[in-house]
């Protein structure tokens, strides 16, 4: 029997999750290699895989209308592990797919983690993949290790690999003045896993939102 060499994956958040779970479904061996909690990031608050830092949608759901919801429809017609996880921990938010983050985010650690042909090694790759590796999968994201980030560019030439987008602030709903607030989803639309009025909208004066911002920051 010829031996399958395993394919690197440096990454283990949305993009290095789905492409390890597509290798290993197909009979790839996979090694993850995932810097968390060895050395954590400023946006990351856990050590599990596909952690979501920024917003806890992933836009559109709607393959009849939108772009972004045939995308979904493709991944899950491929077997996507991010969609089906994502599916599982699905709350309301109108037309949008949107995820419970923590359950999501476990739900696929769990997966990767019970897959035989998965190993998960938790350690920084500092710096481009080793000679010796012969298939890999840089798979970093935004929130890349210096010490990587600085050998990409040294690589490509270039002198700027990315931007990340704001984390975004977690309101308390018993903090929500809810006879100012009202319940209501962008263009009423009710979605897969919502009723039409899954948003809490607070209508703020342009004094009170420079407030809201200068106490946030």
């Amino acid at each position: 029997m010829v031996r399958v060499e395993p394919v690197h994956v440096i990454g283990g958040g949305l993009a290095g999750s789905e492409a390890a779970w597509q290798l290993a479904t197909r009979g790839v061996p996979v090694i993850i290699h995932e810097m968390r909690p060895v050395r954590t990031t400023d946006a990351h608050h856990t050590e599990a895989l596909a952690e979501l830092v920024c917003s806890n949608s992933f836009r559109s759901d709607d393959p009849q209308g939108n772009a972004v919801g045939v995308l979904h429809a493709e991944m899950r017609r491929a077997g996507s592990l991010i969609l089906r996880c994502a599916d599982a921990n699905q709350v309301p938010a109108g037309g949008a797919l949107a995820v419970d983050r923590v359950g999501f985010a476990q739900a696929v650690t769990d997966a990767l983690e019970s897959h035989p042909l998965v190993d998960i090694r938790r350690e920084e790759i500092a710096g481009l993949p080793p000679a010796e590796w012969d298939k890999v999968i840089v798979a970093t994201g935004p929130l890349t290790s210096p010490a990587l980030a600085a050998a990409v560019l040294d690589l490509t030439g270039e002198t700027a690999l990315a931007f990340f987008d704001a984390i975004a602030p977690i309101v308390h709903f018993d903090s929500i003045d809810m006879s100012k607030a009202w319940f209501q989803s962008r263009y009423d639309k009710v979605g897969p896993g919502g009723t039409g009025a899954d948003y809490i909208n607070c209508p703020l004066t342009r004094e009170e939102y420079e407030a809201f911002i200068d106490t946030l920051l």
